[in-house]
């Protein structure tokens, strides 16, 4: 199945899995991950204090709870510094590491947002290559309805002009 550029709020997505940008400590924190929280209620949270945390590039599951996603796969994105720490090979690894564990739980459907674009200042661009091919080469061998779910309209444009031929 073909990867799907959306624009809307991964919070209101109906899938089985949205991933959430989170970060090292996963209690909650600001942009989508604060939203994610909210969304979904108190008991995310509290589901989240028992995993103990995530390192950069890995990604643990959870349920759902108030979401329209049965799950919330978390991952933590890298920090951009200039792109000479291993960012890219960190960012791509959230995203196969988030498909492995839908792999894993036999979903059918997830959304990811862009992940390290915002609070963590990773350029856009970069990030969406990384996504984009990413996602891609997982699903030649895997099916799966993937949706990168974009906030903005600049966003949703900037993804349309990487994608052109």
């Amino acid at each position: 199945m073909p990867l799907k550029i959306i624009r809307d709020d991964i919070t209101k997505v109906p899938v089985d899995a949205i991933v959430n940008a989170a970060n090292k400590t996963l209690l909650g924190g600001s942009g989508v991950d604060g939203a994610i929280h909210r969304a979904a209620g108190p008991a995310l949270l509290e589901e989240c204090r028992r995993l103990g945390g995530c390192p950069t590039g890995q990604a643990k599951i959870t349920q759902g709870y108030n979401l329209p996603a049965t799950y919330v796969i978390h991952t933590v994105g890298p920090i951009w510094q200039g792109g000479n720490s291993d960012e890219a090979e960190q960012l791509a690894s959230c995203y196969q590491n988030s498909l492995q564990l839908a792999k894993t739980y036999d979903l059918k459907s997830m959304a990811f947002p862009l992940i390290s674009a915002g609070a963590y200042g990773y350029p856009k661009e970069q990030a969406l290559e990384i996504a984009i091919s990413t996602i891609n080469a997982f699903l030649q061998q895997n099916p799966l309805l993937v949706y990168l779910v974009l906030f903005t309209e600049e966003d949703l444009i900037l993804s349309h002009q990487w994608l052109k031929p």
